[in-house]
């Protein structure tokens, strides 16, 4: 009985067409990335479990991929093993069984980067990463175990020119994919203050895990886990006048204000949000939106933090980021400051596919076929296509002379807008045909003016 082939749960094999898709999302984001100054980096796809651990709150740590050691096997250690794994099934983690991780996101392992090599960089140290992260997360609609973040990060300045120039970027790159958005951004400093003023700031974290929840499980649901969390009847009620919280942007940061009161924390972080709103930025296809709902339940940020939601789309957030002033600190690298934003390139394609975003020429390569019409034509062909690629034109030659028929098929399968032919005649008169199968024009000029006629 033979083995049906699969993939594992919630990852993805990508064929031609979707890859030039993806190449073309890498790209845009990429270019945009340059253009405001930062530089490439790399890092492996594991890092050491405790350089992970304990950095994305309880959620997150219960989602990181754990790689188990090699060696297992070995019978002097089985015994031992045997406990190890006991202590791993009671979610503990051992040495014995796992030292290292798959990366959860790009930011931790890029602030253990600048941990280690702090005396080198030149600060604002500006980088870009694009590489894929693992999630041991349930996959659905927009949601796999394996998927790729762009992110870009500046540290070593606490000026909030940063983060106009990350909402900048944001803002450019779905200018470019044309793909209308809302930035919507808040501040860690205002969901500070928010628990400082129902029971202190110990009750931080219970208060964004929940507040996290809202867009899934609604308001009533996020009050009863406010609840469970030992918040008393009046914090709730506070909590929710505050989730209530509506209109334009200045009309919500007048409710705030009402709301917190002469709260210190709660006006620097507004001071924050008003100092973004009034830069401008590329707004074609991106409106900056404060949503004060907005809470990002994850340890390190500190300041403003982002999501990118897209209009018109079914599918949740498709960027997101903050400002993170400590996280070197977890490494032994103090008072760094740093902020940073994400772009989900998987749920970016979704949406782009699904509202047909995607430029046509977007899914092709190669632009031109030559027919095959036997051994001289043939290596005339190979001759004149291979013109073609020094100036950059993508072309083929059939792989081996067959009917008309099946060339024309293979050149429409592979979205190959032009075609060659060159048989005996032309062969003799110095000509070629070039027909363009999607006007359906066709011309027989001579050889020496294929380039021009194909640039």
């Amino acid at each position: 009985m033979s083995n049906k082939p699969s993939l594992p749960q919630g990852t993805r094999d990508f064929n031609a067409a979707v890859v030039l898709k993806r190449n073309y999302i890498f790209n845009t984001i990429r270019s945009v990335f340059e253009l405001y100054g930062f530089q490439p980096l790399e890092t492996p796809s594991m890092e050491n479990l405790d350089t992970l651990m304990g950095k994305y709150g309880e959620e997150g740590d219960k989602l990181i991929f754990k790689i188990l050691n090699n060696g297992l096997d070995n019978p002097a250690k089985k015994e031992q093993a045997l406990t190890d794994f006991d202590k791993v099934l009671e979610g503990k983690n051992t040495k014995g069984i796992t030292e290292r991780a798959l990366r959860y996101d790009l930011t931790i392992p890029f602030a253990r980067y600048v941990a280690m090599n702090f005396g080198t960089l030149t600060l604002p140290f500006k980088r870009y990463q694009i590489q894929p992260v693992w999630r041991a997360d349930r996959p659905q609609k927009g949601r796999y175990r394996e998927f790729y973040q762009c992110d870009a990060d500046v540290v070593g300045s606490k000026s909030l020119l940063n983060e106009v120039e990350l909402t900048g970027i944001y803002a450019t790159v779905f200018n470019r994919l044309k793909l209308p958005v809302e930035i919507r951004i808040n501040s860690r400093k205002i969901l500070a203050a928010l628990a400082e003023i129902c029971g202190g700031a110990d009750q931080m974290m219970n208060i964004t895990i929940a507040i996290d929840k809202l867009d899934k499980i609604g308001l009533e649901k996020v009050k009863e886990e406010l609840s469970t969390r030992g918040l008393h009847t009046e914090q709730i009620k506070t909590i929710e006048q505050y989730l209530q919280i509506s209109g334009s942007n200045a009309e919500k940061i007048v409710q705030l204000k009402n709301l917190l009161g002469n709260n210190a924390t709660g006006l620097a972080g507004i001071a924050e949000i008003e100092y973004v709103l009034h830069h401008p930025i590329p707004t074609q296809q991106a409106t900056v939106i404060t949503d004060f709902t907005l809470a990002r339940g994850l340890n390190y940020y500190t300041g403003i933090i982002y999501e990118v939601k897209a209009i018109g789309a079914q599918m949740g957030s498709i960027g997101g980021g903050g400002r993170y002033d400590d996280l070197t600190g977890l490494f032994g690298v103090p008072n760094v400051p740093g902020v940073g934003i994400s772009f989900g390139v998987d749920r970016i394609y979704d949406v782009l596919e699904e509202l047909q975003l995607f430029p046509e020429e977007v899914q092709r390569g190669t632009k031109v076929l030559f027919f095959n019409l036997g051994e001289d034509e043939a290596a005339k062909s190979f001759e004149l296509m291979n013109q073609l690629r020094e100036n950059g034109i993508a072309a083929e030659l059939y792989h081996e002379n067959s009917k008309f028929d099946k060339q024309f098929k293979y050149a429409e399968k592979k979205n190959i807008p032009n075609i060659v032919i060159l048989g005996t005649k032309e062969l003799a008169e110095g000509t070629c045909t070039v027909k363009n199968l999607l006007s359906g024009e066709q011309q027989t000029i001579g050889q020496e003016e294929l380039m021009k006629t194909l640039h």
